[in-house]
């Protein structure tokens, strides 16, 4: 006799097959379907949701960084790149060391813990020392728990995408620390001031970025953003030393020079991502970098503080374990 839809022919209930299907809840939905919908449940309470109030109230970035205030105009031409935020050079060494010792404790229990995210967004004009940067103040970080990425030029594919995608596929995981060498304001950037697409398609996107960091940090991710604010002299300094040591060469690329031309344009473009991005969720933070024993202490401090801020806790230990004994 034919059975369907749980029922035999006649129309009555077949009870046999309500319990094997009430067994099997995902049989009827494809394998993908049925993985995501158990990580939901396996999930329930314990993994962030798009809610409000998982917004982080950012703590005070370190003495000397200067934070935009969401909704205020900005100049950096307000701010003196030689600031120190009142930091020794003396005591520099041992101040940054103190910080390193906390980020790697800090780091550790946010992986253990596996429920939210740090995002780490260094942006700088050419020889900010946005490298210089990332290889001092995370000195020492598990890297099994830290993934650094560098936005150069587009692949072709990255092209034949929305100008969001290659940073959202980069953004850490639960647990992680990510952090964006350039990141996705290079396309209000380089963008805007080489002309690579029509003002009307730059400007829509200050609005489109901001999204896109709401929907970060109302997923569990929270977003430090550092621009690396250094003088025109002292770039020029920087590209000389390039030129006169061998072992630098590497770093030394002649179209520095061209980008140099646009010094201004930059830092109007600069101004503008500032001032219209800098938001009560993803607050843009200036450092003064000309110094770089101080932008290291100030940056590593303010990640520091911020991991403490978050207060990422070792999971609960599973019960029981003081009656185990590990045999010969």
């Amino acid at each position: 006799m034919a059975r369907k839809n749980g029922k035999d022919g006649n129309g009555a209930r077949d009870d046999k097959a309500e319990e094997t299907r009430s067994q099997a809840p995902w049989s009827d939905h494809p394998p993908s379907f049925a993985g995501w919908a158990r990580a939901a449940i396996a999930g329930s309470g314990t993994a962030p949701s798009l809610s409000p109030h998982l917004h982080l109230i950012p703590p005070p970035a370190a003495p000397g960084i200067v934070t935009v205030g969401p909704g205020q105009a900005f100049s950096l031409a307000a701010i003196n790149p030689d600031a120190t935020g009142g930091l020794d050079k003396a005591e520099a060494k041992a101040a940054l060391d103190a910080q390193r010792t906390r980020i790697r404790s800090l780091q550790e229990k946010l992986y253990a813990e596996h429920r939210r995210s740090l995002l780490v967004v260094f942006q700088a004009i050419d020889t900010g020392g946005k490298d210089g940067t990332i290889r001092n103040v995370l000195e020492g970080v598990n890297p099994q728990g830290c993934r650094v990425w560098s936005f150069k030029v587009p692949s072709p594919e990255e092209l034949d995408q929305d100008f969001l995608w290659r940073y959202h596929r980069r953004t850490p995981g639960r647990g992680l620390i990510g952090v964006f060498n350039r990141s996705h304001y290079e396309d209000v950037l380089v963008v805007r001031v080489k002309g690579l697409v029509p003002e009307e398609t730059w400007r829509e996107r200050y609005g489109l970025i901001n999204e896109f960091e709401r929907l970060l940090t109302l997923s569990g991710c929270v977003i430090l953003k550092f621009f690396l604010h250094i003088s025109k002299d002292e770039q020029k300094e920087r590209l000389e030393a390039r030129l006169a040591d061998p072992e630098k060469h590497w770093k030394f690329d002649p179209a520095d020079l061209m980008e140099r031309k646009s010094w201004d344009a930059y830092q109007t473009a600069f101004d503008d991502a500032l001032t219209r991005c800098s938001t009560p969720y993803a607050p843009w933070h200036v450092v003064p970098a000309n110094r770089k024993w101080a932008r290291n202490v100030m940056v590593a401090r303010t990640i520091a503080d911020t991991l403490e801020a978050m207060d990422p806790r070792f999971p609960e230990p599973r019960k029981g374990l003081e009656g185990i004994t590990v045999p010969d």
